[in-house]
């Protein structure tokens, strides 16, 4: 495989990693704003003298989002790592050819 299909792969594997990161993120995000807005509604009912059985909780299924998304946020880390190291070994491959070469 010609040196520059690796580099470019490795690219291609990173900017996809980087935008599953950006996912992943923005995932944990809007299920941590819902939970917080969940929340607050339940502070303001039970201030406003609501019994606690009318209080609102966060759905039961917040947390598996967020565990899910954390999952995937670990993952494409590591999708990212190992295609950085692609990267920089297709540098040094072709650092080294020119090194060679001249």
């Amino acid at each position: 495989m010609p040196i520059g299909d690796v580099l470019n792969n490795g690219i291609d594997g990173y900017n996809r990693a980087s935008q599953g990161i950006e996912r992943a993120t923005a995932e944990i995000n809007r299920a941590t704003s819902s939970e917080q807005d969940e929340s607050q509604l339940a502070q303001q009912r039970q201030l406003q003298g609501a019994s606690p059985d009318e209080a609102v909780t966060a759905p039961v299924s917040q947390p598996a989002k967020i565990d899910e998304a954390l999952v995937n946020l670990k993952v494409e880390e590591f999708n990212a790592k190992a295609n950085i190291q692609s990267i920089r070994t297709a540098d040094e491959a072709l650092g080294t050819l020119i090194d060679i070469s001249v």
